[in-house]
């Protein structure tokens, strides 16, 4: 067995980073057939999707931020000013990204992440199921990972 040494660094270098990416890309391609045959198809690019709820005066009442990737919506963030909660602005942010999705790029589901004391209560409402339960992430909050099956 040869014996190797290697100098562990720590620093946070963004050139490194893109390459280690890459490379992980790389093997994750030759690793699997449905990833290859992703390649060089438009399902392969990320997407970003906003949708955004400007009040009377043109302020940001709520929105909605995500991307596309596949066949898939990722919510990465669906807030609503206080001012306007209970109104149902959520639920329509929620189901405009949701069609935008379906019918302009083909996504077959939508997944996201909330904490306990956000909103999981409301997503399921919205016909999401949780598919994951993280407790103490962050110390004292539970993360839930939500998924929905969205129809044709």
């Amino acid at each position: 067995m040869v014996s190797r040494m290697f100098r562990l660094e720590t620093e946070v270098d963004k050139a490194r980073r893109d390459l280690l990416r890459s490379r992980l890309r790389e093997t994750n391609t030759a690793a699997s057939p449905i990833l290859r045959a992703l390649r060089g198809t438009p399902g392969e690019r990320e997407l970003p999707l906003h949708v955004w709820a400007l009040d009377d005066a043109g302020a940001l009442a709520g929105g909605l931020v995500g991307h596309t990737w596949t066949s898939w919506l990722h919510v990465t963030y669906l807030w609503v000013d206080e001012r306007h909660r209970g109104a149902g602005l959520g639920s329509q942010l929620l189901a405009r990204g949701e069609r935008m999705a379906r019918r302009g790029r083909g996504c077959t589901a939508v997944r996201l992440e909330t904490w306990d004391f956000q909103a999981p209560e409301f997503y399921q409402k919205q016909g999401y199921e949780v598919v994951c339960v993280i407790p103490d992430y962050p110390p004292g909050v539970t993360e839930y990972t939500l998924t929905k099956r969205l129809s044709v």
